[in-house]
């Protein structure tokens, strides 16, 4: 009647039942076996599970046994983390788990400054990096011809260009029409933007404004936004600090103006696809 091994571990709980585990999901009405007090789970924090009776009274106890439900001894525990749907990036894209960034293409998407590769890389960089996509800037598309000649873009090695002010009669629509119809038309893709700069690409609702105000001709733009809005511009650390401060406001592309998500979007597709 003793089995085979009376010192074995265990031996004082042999033919004694199990309480089963639940989960304290939340609104689980128990029992607590001691004093009777029934309440419905309201919150699982620090080892501790809170109840709120039918009269809205709230108590803590340990988690663990010495509750019932519909009569029954139960042990309370932690529920299980929650599995969260498919996350995605700031540009909308869905997140793949465990993506690691490729090693970079021979491809490359240009900008014109500091401020348009910043802003790209706050909402595309996670795909550009799971695409091995570099994004290089070039202090004005002035340069553009310049870098063209010592890189040559080629079938495997092809350019996006994101160029400001990009309309019709702009200095710079006649530079992109005249390298368009160079010797390296053929493996580049130039797109823009139509707003003076890259900082109106952010929109009006995400800096809390009614719109951005209109700089006359004659005053640096920069300068005269910063004027503006009150803020310093005396300096170009003063420029640079009310670019982070708008560059703060933007958390997805929602933030951003659709003429130049568009834009970029195309530019990620050039410089990605097969070679043909």
């Amino acid at each position: 009647m003793y089995g085979s091994d009376v010192l074995a571990t265990g031996w004082r709980d042999r033919g004694a039942k199990q309480v089963p585990q639940v989960a304290a999901e939340a609104d689980l009405v128990v029992e607590v076996a001691d004093d009777g007090f029934c309440g419905a789970v309201t919150r699982v924090q620090g080892g501790n599970v809170e109840l709120e009776d039918r009269l809205g009274r709230r108590r803590l106890f340990p988690l663990g046994g010495g509750f019932l439900i519909d009569g029954a001894p139960v042990r309370l525990v932690v529920p299980a983390a929650k599995a969260q749907g498919p996350r995605r990036t700031a540009s909308g894209s869905f997140v793949v788990a465990d993506q690691r960034a490729r090693v970079a293409l021979p491809s490359r998407i240009l900008v014109e400054g500091k401020h348009d590769a910043e802003l790209v890389e706050k909402v595309w960089g996670a795909d550009l990096r799971a695409e091995g996509v570099v994004v290089e800037f070039l202090q004005g598309v002035d340069l553009l011809d310049d870098l063209l000649a010592a890189e040559p873009p080629s079938a495997t090695r092809r350019y996006g260009v994101l160029v400001d002010h990009l309309v019709p009669g702009s200095k710079e629509s006649r530079i992109a029409a005249a390298v368009e119809r160079g010797p390296h038309g053929r493996h580049l893709r130039i797109v823009g933007h139509p707003f003076v700069d890259v900082w109106q690409c952010v929109t009006p609702r995400a800096l809390g404004i009614a719109k951005w105000p209109e700089i006359p001709r004659g005053i640096e733009w920069k300068v005269g936004i910063c004027r503006a809005f009150g803020w310093p511009h005396e300096t170009q650390a003063d420029t640079a600090r009310a670019w982070q401060h708008i560059l703060s406001k933007v958390t997805t592309y929602r933030d951003l103006e659709p003429a130049l998500l568009g834009r970029v979007e195309e530019l990620i597709d050039f410089v990605t696809a097969p070679a043909a």
